[in-house]
């Protein structure tokens, strides 16, 4: 398997995820939902290295989709997961056709993450595995949740740890204490193909737009993001809570 010199960082940080929240159970087989971007490809490679030494014994895979978007070149995910000896499973959808020709909405995000979701936990369940992560980091926490309350006057996010009940699945994100900027320093390190970004709507978002803000006011005001999580965990916001930061490098 392929070494990553520079994932320390990555991997004390979801430690301290895994650990806090209680996300990895012994015999586990997590899929990892991978799309070829910075966060998936990051996500899926700490996931493997993690399952060298954790005292808990899991499995990883990758599920891909191919949601049917022009110009999608998958090869560079059937690489890394070559490279680290992950099993790859490649799932066709409709997504692209249904989102931007059949139902042609204006806003078509939302729907498009949807089918994305529910694409990817299906497709878990039909490889009998129960357990898939998501690559939310820690931007997408502080993100989400503004875009919660500024568009739905909502004190919320998603979970950490999300059982999906009527699915039997359970959704982690490892990623929630990993800044974006950390994500993007390894990727560039360790020299990682990522896919580029084929969907039209990119950096046209509500979410793009969030973050353009977000970003604004920590310089204005530094530390702002640091004091926005630290809230979320402090109201137990949709099930945060504050985790000990772990001593130990791995």
């Amino acid at each position: 398997m392929k070494e990553f010199k520079s994932i320390q960082k990555l991997l004390s940080q979801v430690r301290r995820a895994v650990d806090g929240y209680n996300m990895i159970e012994d015999g586990d087989k997590i899929a990892v939902g991978v799309s070829g971007g910075k966060d998936s490809t990051a996500l899926l490679c700490t996931l493997k290295t993690l399952s060298r030494f954790y005292p808990k014994k899991f499995d990883v895979a990758a599920i891909t989709l191919d949601n049917g978007f022009p110009d999608t070149n998958i090869d560079p995910i059937k690489r890394i997961c070559e490279e680290i000896d992950v099993e790859l499973i490649v799932e066709t959808t409709p997504i692209y056709k249904i989102v931007f020709e059949l139902r042609n909405e204006p806003n078509p995000c939302s729907l498009c993450a949807n089918l994305r979701r529910g694409a990817l936990n299906n497709t878990a369940l039909e490889h009998g595995i129960k357990k898939v992560a998501y690559g939310h980091h820690y931007d997408d926490v502080i993100e989400t949740f503004f875009l919660n309350l500024l568009n739905e006057g909502r004190i919320a996010c998603f979970s950490p740890v999300t059982y999906l009940d009527r699915k039997g699945v359970t959704v982690i994100r490892p990623f929630i204490y990993t800044p974006e900027k950390e994500i993007k320093r390894f990727i560039k390190t360790e020299n990682i193909e990522i896919l580029p970004k084929v969907c039209p709507m990119d950096g046209k978002t509500q979410r793009q737009k969030m973050k353009d803000l977000l970003l604004t006011l920590d310089r204005e005001n530094h530390g702002t993001k640091k004091r926005i999580f630290g809230a979320i965990e402090r109201g137990n916001v949709s099930g945060f809570t504050v985790v000990p930061r772990g001593r130990k490098e791995y």
